[in-house]
């Protein structure tokens, strides 16, 4: 069997690529860390609409490296942060990072609550407005996810990430 050299590989930790705010809405740009994260969020982010974003159960949206290279790849003019995602990880196996699963970044400890469903907001991320293609009803394993928050403290780009 020929082994794809080109494959990520994954291990037991990977790292935090990015961190992402904004003012309202997407696009969240990168911002310089440490950032803090609180049990509402991360410090200086804002979401358009509380009804479908933000509070304690999706506090903090993440999503993987190696998601939005493969999406790239595909032809998606997606970057981090493009679909809303406060948290940008490599190194761990996306589909293993489910509701219940707890994600340890630095000091900070979050656990996953649900999938962070895509809307036409994020439109401009995908090939003809496909933004389903990030839905996890439509292709599981492919979703951003939310987090709430277990235990608070400050992240910065390069940190270790694990699955607790």
């Amino acid at each position: 069997m020929r082994v794809n050299q080109d494959a990520p590989v994954f291990q037991d930790s990977g790292r935090l690529d990015s961190i992402q705010i904004s003012r309202g809405g997407v696009p969240k740009r990168p911002v310089a860390g440490p950032v803090e994260i609180t049990l509402q969020g991360v410090t200086g982010d804002r979401q358009r609409d509380r009804r479908y974003h933000g509070g304690p159960d999706r506090a903090v949206c993440l999503f993987s490296r190696e998601r939005i290279d493969a999406l790239r790849a595909e032809g998606h003019p997606i970057e981090a942060g493009t679909t809303g995602e406060n948290l940008t990880i490599s190194g761990i196996d996306w589909p293993l990072v489910t509701p219940g699963v707890r994600v340890r970044i630095g000091a900070v400890l979050l656990e996953i609550t649900k999938p962070a469903h895509p809307c036409k907001n994020i439109a401009g991320s995908f090939q003809a407005g496909g933004f389903t293609r990030i839905s996890a009803k439509v292709h599981p394993g492919w979703g951003r996810l939310y987090a709430r928050v277990l235990t608070p403290g400050n992240v910065e780009a390069g940190d270790v990430v694990t699955l607790d």
